[in-house]
């Protein structure tokens, strides 16, 4: 476009956005998409233009109270414990040097160089990279070849790449990777006892440290079963509403998860592009990847909004600062900096969703899942007075059930797009990387493709 013609379109592009949000509120629309704009005309006059809006779907439960589930109560036993323990004891563990051959358990430090057909290959190479003998780092069979080696030591190992390997040009290849060992390294492992509580917690005693962790393992999996029993009931009440999702809806929401994606990717040091390049993925193939969970993360929006509209639920302004107050903390940031053009409505919505989750919750028919000796299943239907009362004997120490391992949740209903799109994520899930080590051109070095344990700053229990 030139000429004048410029003008007109800086002009349409300033001025529409506002024209459509100002029409959208005069009719009483509820949008729940980016209107479909089309410039019918323009002149010295103005411009006319015409908005297509996709508007909140209506929708009828047909039940949303008494919806049943199963609800495990969960148990606790001493080797649950015992593991929990062990991480503050891996995380006390020091590495000494030894003059000794490497054994496994021990750590290396090697320079290694991997070669195919004689020609060196990308990610293939690196100089003092520290491995752990046993951690399952690299390909199977590389770090078994390195036990018994010394310091000093030169090998060269033959290796076949796996055929599922994410470098196809690697995958099911016959390679050699030329060897040294730097250094190796032994663990250190502190005595376990009552100096051992005191140093790396608030506890005196060995047998006060481990009954708080007995206790948080008890919370935390009570937190996960009524998480597992709310999403539970809340694809129960999915399967009540029977309704055509507009498809600029469902792409609106495409659109939110690949955006909450990408944050999430970036907060891992890698982009979008990136991830794909390496994943060997498209857009397009990552939109339709999340096509699935953004139509249930609707579902499950509509129907909760469904409840909050048949039990009027509305949310105060005190309610709002609370949840900020509450925000605030967590990030450790001043109230007035999270408050500070904050929009509430988005949040009032979120937390009204949140009641009404808590009201389904509340009214829901749990069966009480037990583990037999055996390790079958029985489902027995109990009250909700039952739970709650078995949930109190728990907490106090007390015998329960042994638990089936629940999946791991999110509690917040308001977070639809983590609770539904769990099954997305795992689907593209990212490799990322070691940032550790690097090889001498800055590529990664040679290893598994699963995804390495994060570093916590408190060791997370097993579930």
């Amino acid at each position: 476009m030139y000429g004048a013609g410029v003008f007109y379109e800086d002009a349409i592009e300033e001025l529409y956005p506002q024209a459509c949000a100002q029409a959208i509120e005069e009719k009483g629309l509820d949008s729940v998409a980016p209107p479909q704009v089309e410039v019918t005309e323009v002149g010295k006059q103005g411009f006319t233009m015409k908005a297509t809006v996709t508007v909140r779907p209506v929708i009828t439960l047909k039940q949303y109270k008494g919806l049943e589930a199963d609800k495990i109560l969960p148990t606790v036993t001493e080797e649950a414990v015992d593991r929990e323990l062990q991480q503050y004891v891996d995380r006390a563990t020091r590495l000494e040097p030894v003059e000794r051959a490497a054994a496994m358990g021990d750590s290396v430090v090697i320079d290694y160089e991997g070669t195919k057909d004689g020609v060196a290959f990308d990610g293939g190479a690196a100089k003092g990279y520290e491995l752990a003998l046993g951690s399952h780092t690299f390909i199977p069979g590389f770090e078994e070849q390195l036990v018994d080696m010394k310091a000093g030591d030169e090998k060269t190992i033959d290796l076949t790449f796996p055929e599922d390997y994410h470098a196809k040009d690697l995958a099911g290849q016959p390679v050699k990777f030329a060897v040294k060992c730097i250094e190796v390294k032994e663990k250190k492992v502190p005595e376990i006892d009552d100096e051992f509580a005191k140093d790396v917690s608030e506890f005196d005693t060995l047998a006060e440290f481990k009954d708080d962790l007995k206790q948080k393992i008890i919370d935390r999996n009570m937190a996960q079963s009524e998480a597992r029993f709310r999403q539970a009931l809340l694809g129960q009440l999915c399967d009540q509403v029977d309704i055509e999702i507009p498809e600029a809806m469902v792409n609106a929401q495409v659109d939110r998860l690949v955006e909450s994606y990408a944050s999430r990717l970036e907060q891992q040091g890698i982009s979008l592009e990136m991830y794909m390049q390496y994943m060997a993925m498209t857009a397009d193939k990552l939109r339709d990847d999340l096509k699935e969970p953004a139509v249930t993360q609707i579902k499950q929006q509509l129907a909760l909004d469904a409840v909050v509209a048949a039990e009027g639920i509305t949310i105060s302004d005190e309610e709002v600062d609370e949840e900020v107050k509450k925000a605030a903390a967590n990030l450790n940031v001043p109230y007035e900096q999270v408050i500070e053009g904050l929009d509430k409505e988005p949040l009032k919505v979120d937390l009204a969703r949140d009641k009404a989750m808590a009201l389904v919750a509340a009214e829901g028919k749990p069966h009480l899942v037990a583990a037999e000796d055996d390790g079958d299943i029985k489902v027995t239907e109990v009250t909700k007075d039952d739970v709650q009362e078995e949930s109190k004997e728990e907490a106090n120490g007390e015998e329960a059930p042994a638990e089936e391992k629940p999946k791991k949740r999110t509690t917040r209903t308001k977070k639809t797009e983590e609770a539904a799109g769990e099954e997305a994520e795992k689907k593209p899930a990212a490799r990322k990387p070691r940032a550790k080590k690097t090889t001498e051109e800055g590529e990664e070095a040679p290893k598994k493709t699963t995804t390495r344990k994060k570093k916590a700053e408190e060791p997370k229990g097993e579930e």
